[in-house]
């Protein structure tokens, strides 16, 4: 019993550490992000769509990539968080628009995305990491942003601080 309770507060003493660790990281990475108020007006998406972003509600701005594994954990996240809030993702160096939709139907996944195919986008925001997060207010000035992975909760709760 005495060593399972010291293998807990093992385990324990690591997952704090590996918390304030990544979000530690998170701060650094995030110091060099555009921080500018989001003046992008439409995207086209990759059924061709142009998407017009409304001047009414918070929008989320995800960078993710299909090659990049912890896009791939935060994913679900993001997907469940457009259900709700105007949520616009930004596939970078990902293929063709027809091996992201294969990647987003396997996957189950129906937010909406843009293909950034030679990282323009990604460039423009300053992006260094994957996946990197944007959340800005209804008015377009940026209040949140994040690189690496977030929890649905912290996204929900930030996206929801974010309309008002």
């Amino acid at each position: 019993m005495k060593k399972l309770k010291h293998y807990i507060k093992e385990i324990l003493i690591f997952l704090i550490l590996l918390t304030v660790a990544t979000n530690l990281m998170s701060i650094y990475k995030s110091q060099s992000l555009n921080t500018q108020p989001l003046t992008i007006k439409q995207l086209e998406l990759l059924n061709h769509h142009s998407y017009p972003i409304q001047n009414d509600k918070p929008i989320i701005i995800h960078f993710w990539a299909t090659w990049c594994p912890v896009c791939k954990v935060e994913a679900s996240n993001i997907n469940l968080l457009s259900k709700y809030f105007q949520v616009i993702t930004i596939a970078v160096k990902s293929g063709s628009d027809k091996e992201i939709q294969t990647y987003l139907q396997k996957h189950g996944y129906s937010y909406k995305v843009v293909n950034d195919r030679d990282g323009r986008l990604a460039q423009k925001f300053h992006i260094a990491g994957f996946p990197t997060t944007f959340i800005y207010d209804k008015k377009h000035r940026l209040r949140f942003s994040d690189v690496g992975y977030t929890s649905t909760i912290g996204l929900f709760l930030r996206t929801w601080w974010a309309s008002f």
